[in-house]
């Protein structure tokens, strides 16, 4: 995911609430694990979809786990029973949540992260994942010791016209997330985008064999050679992605491998099933 995209895109609860139909035991999804290695999406994939129409097209796809975007469940805003009531949904469908996803700003409030946190538990899991910036670190390495939560911090490609941060202060190289970790708890981890990390010029398998331990989470999206280093359907890029899968099957990689598909953004489910197969291929 672009970072300026993701901080400036808010998705409103009202909608993601509604009513489910999915529950019944025949409707629950099948474990979408697949060489030992579990296969899930990053819900900013479907971005503009609801959490109840996001959970009918990962059904459809066959996506068992999800990493949950704060777009899609904002902790400044939702309650502990709406996280509760999310987790239900989530559940009925047989789908898990395999990470919860806060993009913390520097000016997180102690509450704000306390709510982000705790949230992360009521959703069922002990991984979260953020994209941040690089002072913000200690505090949040502090949260993860309180609620002994592993946190991936997230890697992006900066190389982009439209990008006008200041570089040195996000994450994007080796070296970042070496300098973040360096002294930080065993909470404090990666959440390693190899598409991002191929645009950037780095080689994503040669990274993961070295730091797989360090790892918690995997975005795998498939960006080309081109300048603009573009997004496209799994397979037609250039991304290394059939062999990160293998390395994932030797490694016996203990966390989600996430589809995160950007194009196609008003209805991304046709572009994310294509994704989906394409690892379910590499990883048989």
């Amino acid at each position: 995911m672009e970072q300026i995209t993701r901080r400036q895109f808010g998705v409103g609860l009202a909608g993601a609430f509604a009513g489910l139909t999915l529950g019944s035991s025949r409707d629950r999804v099948k474990p979408s694990v697949f060489g030992g290695i579990q296969v899930g999406v990053q819900s900013y994939t479907f971005r503009s979809f609801t959490i109840d129409k996001m959970i009918e097209a990962m059904a459809s796809i066959g996506l068992s786990s999800v990493e949950l975007w704060d777009g899609h469940l904002n902790p400044g805003k939702a309650s502990e029973a709406d996280f509760k009531l999310v987790r239900k949904k989530f559940d009925d469908a047989g789908i898990k949540v395999g990470a919860y996803c806060v993009n913390f700003p520097l000016d997180s409030k102690d509450d704000y992260l306390d709510r982000g946190f705790n949230g992360a538990l009521l959703l069922g899991t002990n991984v979260m994942t953020s994209s941040v910036k690089k002072p913000i670190v200690p505090r949040l390495d502090q949260w993860c010791q309180k609620y002994k939560i592993k946190l991936g911090l997230h890697n992006h490609w900066f190389g982009y016209a439209g990008f006008k941060g200041d570089r040195s202060q996000e994450f994007e190289t080796p070296d970042d997330f070496a300098n973040a970790l360096k002294g930080a708890s065993q909470y404090m981890s990666i959440n390693l985008d190899i598409g991002h990390f191929y645009a950037s010029g780095f080689d994503a398998v040669s990274y993961l064999r070295e730091h797989h331990k360090r790892i918690v989470s995997l975005h795998i999206k498939d960006r080309d050679k081109d300048t603009d280093h573009s997004q496209r359907r799994f397979g037609q890029g250039a991304t290394p992605i059939a062999e990160t899968m293998k390395l994932l099957k030797q490694l016996k990689f203990k966390y989600a491998a996430n589809i995160e598909y950007e194009a196609e953004s008003d209805n991304p489910t046709e572009g994310t099933q294509t994704a989906f197969e394409y690892m379910k291929r590499v990883l048989s």
